[in-house]
C-alpha cells in the first residue's frame, strides 16, 4: 500500500449527506473476483444515464472538476453495507482524500464517516478527514467561487490548507493508529508482519495439542 504523508490536489464537492456504499459502488459490480477496474463505476447510478452516457446533472461530471483528487461531501459518508469495494472504487477513480463534517442531530453526534468505511479507507491508503460542519460549509463556498481550487492535505501536521486568495487552514484529528498505518503505507498483512518474530517464537514453543 502506498504511504500517505501529504497530498496537493483539486477539490470537488458532492453536496449530499448519507452517501451509502451502494451509491458509491452498486451491488452488480460486486460479482467480480478482481480488486481492480472499479474506478469508472464509482457513483454509477448517479454518474451515467440509462444509455451509458455521462449524466450532465451529476455534479462530479462537471468539467470544472476534471482532474480532481480530493472529494468534499456531507456527513455520514460511506454508511450502509460494509463492502470494501466502495473504497477501491474511490481510490481507483482518483481520490486520495475524502473530507466530510460531523454533525449534531437532536443532541447526538453523527460522525463524518461510517465506522467500517473509515476502517476500510485506512487499510487501503485513502485518507478520510473529519471537520466541523462550519468548516466544510466554508470549503463548499470557496469551491463554488474559485474554479480549480486546490488544497494541500498534510497528514503529519494534520492540516488542510486551501490555496485560495485568502488562505484558509483547518486542523483535523485522527486516531494515532490510523495515522501510523497511513504514514507507513501498512496494510493488514504488513501490520501483522511487524510481529513476525513474536509469531515465529510462539510457533516454536506452542504445543498445538493444547488449546
Amino acid at each position: 500500500m502506498k504511504a500517505f504523508k501529504k497530498h496537493t490536489g483539486m477539490l470537488a464537492t458532492l453536496n449530499r449527506s448519507n452517501v451509502d456504499t451502494d451509491a458509491i459502488i452498486p451491488k452488480q459490480f460486486l460479482k467480480s473476483i478482481s480488486r481492480t477496474g472499479y474506478g469508472p463505476s464509482a457513483f454509477f447510478d448517479w454518474r451515467y444515464l440509462a444509455d451509458g452516457s455521462p449524466n450532465p446533472d451529476f455534479e462530479l461530471n462537471h468539467p470544472r472538476f476534471k482532474g480532481r483528487s480530493i472529494l468534499v461531501a456531507r456527513n455520514n459518508f460511506g454508511c450502509g453495507s460494509s463492502r470494501e469495494h466502495a473504497v477501491w472504487a474511490l481510490v481507483q477513480d482518483g481520490y486520495e482524500v475524502i473530507i466530510a463534517p460531523w454533525k449534531e442531530i437532536n443532541g447526538e453526534r453523527v460522525n463524518a464517516f461510517a465506522d467500517i468505511f473509515r476502517t476500510n479507507a485506512t487499510k487501503n491508503g485513502l485518507l478520510v478527514v473529519e471537520l466541523s460542519e462550519d468548516e466544510v460549509n466554508s470549503i463548499f463556498e470557496q469551491v463554488e467561487t474559485s474554479q480549480g481550487l486546490q488544497a494541500t492535505v498534510d497528514l503529519v501536521e494534520q492540516r488542510v490548507e486551501l490555496h485560495a486568495a485568502e488562505k484558509r487552514v483547518f486542523k483535523f484529528t485522527i486516531e494515532p493508529g490510523d495515522k501510523d498505518q497511513l504514514l507507513g503505507g501498512l496494510d493488514d498483512i504488513d501490520l501483522t508482519l511487524k510481529f513476525e518474530a513474536d509469531i515465529t517464537q510462539f510457533e516454536k514453543t506452542h504445543d498445538p495439542y493444547i488449546g
